[in-house]
């Protein structure tokens, strides 16, 4: 085989610049009255002398003519040059001066110089924003750091930097693996975890989002410490807890000790009384009764406590509900024609709360209370449901006399019913939530009475 022949490199020509064109056309201008002057100088009747010395004088108005022609239009030029460059160097202070006001060249001026005071107002506004946003991310108690694609450490926080005990210098261009956060920039986006760092050890709750910087992708890493939040909860949980407790107690105690103390007495009066034994009989179940109604508190307290996770399956609604509502025998329960829905739920479990919500609709119309008129109609409770997307909602609804007090639905151990434990709404709502879905009660607005609203998801994700 045969080489190719080489091929010949040539130097690319050069382009005439906007400069040098300028100028040519500039001679051009000036060419046809320099060579009819010099035609007619040098044809006509006239001395060496005065041919060369005119001769001169028209080559330098010539050539000077067209240097000033080139120079008048490329100094403008220039100049929007010069205000460019110091928009691109980020200097603002720079603006284009307008000469006579009217004219084309004077409202590129105008617009350069509008434009530039523009970005002087959204420069100052960013300067400033961005001064607030790092006095509050410094000042935030929460860790904040951001990585860039490469996983390298590009901004820190205080709380960041006490965490990691270590400061932003020391820090700043290290990777994620050796400041020991590589795995929750690979990790899902939300997550609590247990965590010792330099800092500090306990819960964290770590979030992760990603953003785009200059087009390439980062990371915003935060973490905040819950310890100290879930520490405050459970100390208001427990004075809580402690409160309700003592409360009780403390109701059923105290007659129990009056009674004792009057029983006493009674023991050591002598001679007794003709009627000490009816006093002591009626002593004696006054405190049996004080005693079974701390006992059915404290049996509340621990159904609440126990509540275990629940075993989805499949569950046809319809039998359920009849069945529910065959076991309220005060009244009649109407279960409205709905549509056949099998869902994924623990079938006790749902059949307990649907129990206690009937129970309560029954006693609101059977047993209002003596500062409530009765219903102007007849006791009525019904029940229904209805499908909407991956969602069921069911309705229970009653004609009593409403909802006094809705705030204090769901406080624990807050009953209006002369024998209630303010257990059974809570433990409503616990099976609700535990299903992934919703409990709400509130009053009807057409008619009286309360509506128990049930959201509960169709397939919902095993727990």
């Amino acid at each position: 085989m045969t080489a190719p022949p080489e091929r010949k490199l040539t130097p690319a020509r050069r382009q005439p610049s906007y400069d040098d064109l300028i100028l040519l056309f500039a001679f051009l201008i000036g060419l046809p009255g320099t060579a009819v002057a010099l035609a007619l100088l040098w044809y006509g009747d006239h001395s060496a002398e005065l041919r060369w010395s005119l001769t001169l004088l028209l080559l330098v108005f010539w050539i000077g003519s067209a240097c000033l022609l080139r120079d008048r239009v490329l100094r403008p030029l220039r100049t929007i040059a010069g205000l460019l460059g110091g928009l691109h160097e980020g200097d603002y202070s720079i603006r284009g001066r307008v000469l006579t006001g009217t004219g084309a060249l004077d409202d590129v001026f105008r617009e350069i110089n509008a434009l530039i005071e523009i970005l002087h107002e959204q420069r100052l506004g960013a300067f400033e924003a961005s001064a607030l946003l790092r006095a509050v991310m410094a000042e935030i108690d929460v860790a904040v750091f951001t990585f860039d694609a490469d996983g390298r450490l590009q901004f820190v926080n205080r709380a960041g930097e006490q965490l990691l005990k270590q400061s932003a210098d020391a820090v700043l261009g290290r990777g994620a693996t050796g400041l020991g956060l590589a795995e929750y920039l690979a990790s899902e986006t939300a997550l609590t975890v247990e965590r010792a760092f330099p800092g500090g050890a306990g819960r964290w709750g770590v979030r992760r989002r990603t953003f785009r910087e200059q087009g390439r992708p980062h990371q915003l890493l935060v973490l905040s410490d819950l310890s100290r939040e879930l520490r405050e909860e459970e100390r208001q949980a427990w004075q809580r807890i402690v409160r309700v407790l003592g409360h009780e107690l403390n109701n059923s105690l105290a007659p129990i000790k009056s009674i004792a103390g009057s029983l006493q007495r009674l023991t050591h009066r002598d001679p007794p009384p003709a009627d000490w034994r009816d006093d002591m009989q009626r002593g004696l179940e006054v405190i049996g009764t004080r005693a079974d109604s701390l006992n059915r508190f404290m049996g509340a307290y621990a159904q609440l406590a126990r509540l275990p996770k629940p075993q989805l399956r499949p569950v046809e609604l319809a039998p359920l509900a009849h069945r529910v509502a065959t076991l309220e025998t005060r009244l009649k329960v109407t279960v409205l024609p709905s549509p056949p829905v099998t869902i994924r739920v623990d079938g006790d479990q749902l059949e307990q709360l649907l129990i206690n919500l009937i129970r309560n609709a029954a006693d609101a119309v059977l047993e209002p209370g003596p500062t409530s008129a009765q219903p102007a109609d007849a006791p009525a409770v019904t029940l229904a449901w209805q499908q909407s997307g991956n969602w069921l909602d069911l309705h229970i609804e009653d004609n009593g006399p409403g909802l006094a007090n809705t705030a204090n639905l769901f406080v624990p151990f807050f009953t209006t019913k002369p024998k209630g434990t303010g257990i059974g709404l809570l433990l409503c709502r616990q099976i609700a939530e535990a299903h992934g879905g919703q409990l709400t009660l509130e009053n009807r607005n057409s008619t009286p009475g309360c509506l128990a609203r049930l959201h509960l998801p169709l397939t919902p994700h095993d727990s």
